[in-house]
């Protein structure tokens, strides 16, 4: 049962990371695009009936307009529907190797399709939070599994060697743990230039944030080595002869997989919350390149958290990737249970 679990909800993980890894085909504006007579539009949603009441098969959406009696508000000019079309043509765009010159949904509207509202420069939400969420999931992703193979190298280090080695490597293991690891994190951060190109800073947080998370896989490695070296089937391999190096790849380190997954389950969300928390802070990635932390900041204004509601949407995106390593965790734990 726990297995069918995990791997549900692995596959929900996959889904999510795929749709924010396409962003340049699934967002229907660019991430920078900035309109500012759209400052703070709210969401156009896709509509079936019109304001008439009648029934439409295809989704549409009316544009959006400022109110007359009160000009920072928007209402819909229900005059005319807009349809909503898939695989419109659109600017060109590169995603990885390839040249896009197709977006997955757009329409005719002249206010376009905003699914979840504009920030205060008119620039596109449901746009900003894929490309934010692509760089703070994966930038997590990465990073935990940096801190996963970091402690499998010092945990087999432990065991291998021992002695002074495995004294020392505990010794720091011990002393990472009790860092406050978040501050140290903002710290070091700060302590770098702010003006940094978002490629490297990218680089940075990741090695940062996993060179900070490997201390508790490594002491969990280090304990299910020395449990595993004293089975009975380890010890009567070593009795028929066989190598070091064939029993620490071939019997024990195959006795950490579940443990490194769990593990790595319950880091990414850690590590997507020390790259949120940077970029929440102005220490990540710098704008107009967006993160979850860096949208998720405008809440802290008065007028961005109490009469824009949708201002919320990256704090819901962020709590729900979170939420679902955190499930994938748990079902994983009780895997290795059974």
């Amino acid at each position: 049962m726990g297995t069918k679990v995990a791997r549900k909800w692995l596959w929900w993980i996959l889904a999510i990371h795929l749709v924010v890894l396409a962003a340049e085909l699934v967002a229907p504006h660019d991430f920078a695009r900035q309109v500012r007579t759209l400052s703070f539009a709210p969401p156009t949603p896709p509509r079936w009936i019109d304001a008439e009441g009648r029934f439409h098969w295809r989704p549409f959406v009316y544009a959006l307009q400022r109110d007359p009696r009160n000009p920072r508000e928007f209402i819909d000019t229900t005059n005319e529907r807009h349809p909503i079309r898939f695989w419109v043509p659109s600017e060109p765009r590169q995603m990885g190797p390839m040249v896009l010159k197709y977006r997955l949904f757009g329409t005719s509207s002249p206010t376009g399709i905003h699914l979840l509202g504009t920030d205060r420069y008119g620039r596109d939400m449901f746009s900003r939070i894929l490309y934010g969420a692509r760089l703070s999931l994966f930038a997590g992703a990465l990073a935990g599994t940096l801190a996963v193979v970091l402690g499998l190298i010092a945990g087999t280090l432990c065991v291998t060697w021992g002695g002074w080695v495995d004294a020392f490597l505990m010794r720091m293991v011990e002393l990472t743990i009790s860092l406050p690891w978040l501050y140290l994190l903002i710290g070091v951060r700060a302590f770098l230039p702010l003006s940094m190109d978002p490629v490297p800073v990218f680089v940075l947080t990741i090695a940062l944030v996993g060179t900070l998370g490997w201390a508790v896989p490594a002491r969990l490695v280090r304990g299910v080595l020395k449990t595993a070296r004293e089975q009975d089937y380890v010890q009567a391999a070593r009795g028929f002869g066989a190598s070091e190096a064939h029993l620490l790849f071939k019997h024990l380190l195959p006795q950490t997989r579940d443990t490194l997954l769990t593990q790595w389950a319950l880091l990414v969300p850690k590590c997507v919350m020390a790259e949120v928390t940077l970029s929440f802070f102005g220490l990540g990635v710098q704008e107009p390149f967006p993160s979850l932390g860096s949208l998720i900041s405008v809440l802290t204004e008065a007028h961005g958290a109490m009469t824009r509601v949708w201002m919320f949407w990256p704090a819901v995106a962020l709590g729900l990737a979170i939420l679902s390593y955190h499930l994938l965790a748990e079902a994983l734990q009780q895997h290795r249970d059974v």
